[in-house]
């Protein structure tokens, strides 16, 4: 299991010459939220059955999530749909959440966002 040995991982994967205390962990999420109406009975007199008109639209939006705890910056998006462009979208404002690692150094290289 990955989260047993989290921070192991983390230190295989990452080029030498990162340091662990370089390294700010974010994790994220996406959902959707809506309703699909289903009701369809309504009160009347006992033995009546009235006909009434079912809601059939179906409306949604999805919710994108990112949270860091080491620094407690977090964004937030909520968009109409879910695809390719959504999730870049999403990588970007996670990207302008996240603190440059060498202000005194403006043209180093950005902090890398790696998502799995």
């Amino acid at each position: 299991m990955i989260l047993k040995n989290f921070v192991n991982h983390v230190r295989t994967v990452l080029p030498e010459h990162i340091e662990l205390s370089d390294v700010d962990i974010w994790f994220q999420d996406e959902t959707r939220i809506g309703q699909q109406g289903s009701i369809t009975r309504v009160w009347h007199y006992c033995g009546q059955r009235p006909r009434v008109v079912r809601q059939q639209q179906f409306e949604s939006a999805y919710l994108f999530g990112a949270f860091c705890p080491s620094s407690g910056n977090s964004v937030g998006l909520v968009l109409p749909y879910v695809n390719k462009q959504a999730m870049q979208l999403h990588m970007q404002h996670i990207s302008k959440e996240v603190a440059h690692p060498y202000p005194q150094h403006p043209a180093t290289e950005p902090p890398n966002l790696w998502c799995t």
